[in-house]
């Protein structure tokens, strides 16, 4: 079974959450658990394999997941992951995108479960990091009940160390990978009935947690929340993981510090060839509901994003924020 303390974790999101965005994350919570993009196992294998995979060691523990549908191939892009010192491998069977269905891999793989308990078993055969898969409820028009079963039997029964179900069926034919954030409902409960199910198993619950009393409330459930959107969009909640899930003596959050670090960070980065906009994009709503915050969103959307910007241009836009008393808030 994979670390409990893993329980809390930030979802991999396209285009999104990129090595930058993981180091800022990290920066919030120490102890979430962390995920990369989807990486096309065929990328890794034969591409620039530290452009796709480089990441800071500050980012521990943070997992690779990977895209495909060919046990062998995904066998050996999880053992080049696993070097590159990822702590968890993670495979994709819940993206709803165009370009992983031309791929067959993503949610279409909820249709052949078998295969997904190959391509596991040759992971596991290759790494000793743990194996996981991210799904979801069923596709199209498969029912949850016996669709769901049939994964999470396969997987665990393969050796997969933990199940992340993203409480939504996809549709794979009608609906944009947009409109599948939304539609149709979430189904928590089955969810639930997976973990009753399977008692011994680590089950993990994700999709349209907004916050950490929804990601609590989950635990009484399920061993794991894992926070998407919510966590990119409102960062600010991550300062508060570690002292609501890990007992972590709960101070006021020092955002100046953070944001020192970040420019220390974006120096760095710009050292190397990289633009500031790189690393505050993802930033840009740590204010929220902070008087200033508007302004702060307009420096990290227009001076940050301008050639030759440095990083005093993310301490320009802290200094517009309003901090009220000693205990500033940013969710």
């Amino acid at each position: 079974m994979i670390n409990q303390a893993h329980r809390i974790s930030v979802a991999p999101m396209m285009d999104w959450t990129d090595r930058h965005c993981r180091f800022f994350h990290r920066q919030l919570t120490s102890r979430a658990l962390l995920y990369t993009e989807m990486v096309v196992a065929d990328a890794i294998i034969h591409g620039a394999r530290e452009r796709l995979l480089g990441f800071d060691a500050a980012e521990h523990p943070v997992a690779l997941q990977l895209g495909g549908s060919d046990p062998r191939k995904l066998a050996e892009a999880a053992r080049i992951g696993e070097a590159f010192g990822y702590d968890e491998i993670n495979l994709n069977v819940g993206c709803p995108s165009d370009r992983v269905q031309s791929g067959t891999f993503g949610a279409c793989l909820m249709k052949v479960p078998d295969l997904v308990a190959d391509c596991v078993a040759a992971m596991k055969a290759v790494v000793t990091i743990p194996v996981t898969v991210k799904c979801r409820i069923g596709v199209d028009e498969q029912d949850p009940e016996p669709a769901l079963d049939a994964l999470a039997d396969g997987v665990f029964d393969a050796g997969a160390d933990a199940l992340w179900v993203h409480a939504r069926k996809a549709w794979l034919e009608g609906l944009s990978p947009k409109e599948n954030r939304d539609i149709p409902p979430l189904d928590y409960s089955r969810v639930y009935r997976l973990k009753a199910r399977k008692p011994n198993e680590f089950i993990g619950i994700n999709g349209g947690i907004q916050s950490i009393e929804e990601a609590r409330a989950h635990l009484d459930h399920v061993d794991g929340s894992m926070l998407g959107r919510a966590a990119y969009h409102t960062p600010g909640i991550l300062a508060g993981v570690d002292a609501a899930f890990y007992g972590v003596k709960s101070d006021a959050f020092d955002f100046a510090a953070l944001i020192d670090r970040m420019a220390d960070y974006a120096a760095r980065h710009i050292e190397q060839g990289g633009r500031l906009g790189h690393v505050t994009r993802h930033m840009v709503g740590l204010f929220h509901g902070l008087p200033g915050a508007r302004r702060y969103r307009q420096i990290l959307s227009t001076d940050a994003t301008r050639p030759g910007a440095g990083p005093d241009v993310l301490k320009t836009a802290f200094a517009a924020v309003e901090f009220s008393g000693a205990a500033a808030e940013a969710a």
